[in-house]
């Protein structure tokens, strides 16, 4: 099982063995980070916005339009931001670090 840190908006960091095909919000609401997801993980709000390291970025895939017009939504948006909703846990994503923004 991967196991992934996050980095919440007061600059803690907490840590979680992460089962693949959970999302990165599930994560964060089991870890009880402020990343409401108002939706429910739909990618019909920007509130689960995470900043991902460049390496995970670059080997997901490409963001759906859908995704992408939500992140334009985002306060503190990145190059390498995504949706939290929208991410899931694969085995490559051991040791990564996600940042969750200052809201």
């Amino acid at each position: 099982m991967p196991k992934i840190c996050f980095i919440d908006s007061d600059g803690a960091r907490k840590e979680i063995d992460a089962p693949v095909g959970v999302s990165l919000l599930k994560l964060a609401r089991e870890l009880d980070l402020d990343v409401p997801g108002s939706c429910g993980g739909s990618c019909a709000c920007a509130t689960c916005h995470m900043i991902l390291p460049q390496d995970m970025y670059d080997a997901l895939p490409e963001p759906s339009e859908s995704e992408e017009d939500m992140l334009d939504l985002a306060f503190g948006l990145t190059k390498t931001s995504r949706l939290g909703c929208q991410v899931k846990v694969t085995e490559d994503m051991d040791g990564a670090v996600i940042t969750i923004p200052q809201k």
